[in-house]
């Protein structure tokens, strides 16, 4: 039986993370052994930041309504609260966006959740 060899399947293997380690610095860009750890750490960070990013975005939008709730004379948990009893499902993107470019339909929403609460 014959002897099988790895270099083919090393050399795509080496070719692959230094694809991915493309406009990293120093080494870690043209060289296999510097180049690897550096792509599984990157590789990583990339994974927890999908999860972050939803994170952090929701916090933003959260942020955003209660700016513009306290304008209107309410708080944010009393607003949602209110959404809540008068039966308006909008997400808090939408929220936000209305908050920030329609403001007097925002105020409507405020009004609304005022009576409501």
């Amino acid at each position: 039986m014959a002897r099988v060899k790895k270099g083919v399947n090393a050399h795509k293997r080496h070719k692959k993370v230094l694809k991915q380690a493309k406009g990293f610095y120093g080494r870690r860009k043209n060289t296999f052994r510097a180049a690897n750890p550096a792509v599984m750490r990157s590789l990583r960070s990339a994974y927890i930041g999908r999860k972050n990013k939803k994170r952090e975005y929701r916090r933003l939008w959260i942020a955003r309504i209660n700016a513009a709730t306290r304008a209107n004379g309410i708080s944010y948990s009393r607003f949602m609260n209110g959404l809540k009893k008068a039966g308006i499902e909008i997400n808090r993107k939408m929220l936000s966006e209305m908050a920030i470019y329609d403001a007097a339909g925002f105020a409507e929403l405020c009004e609304t959740a005022k009576k409501n609460i």
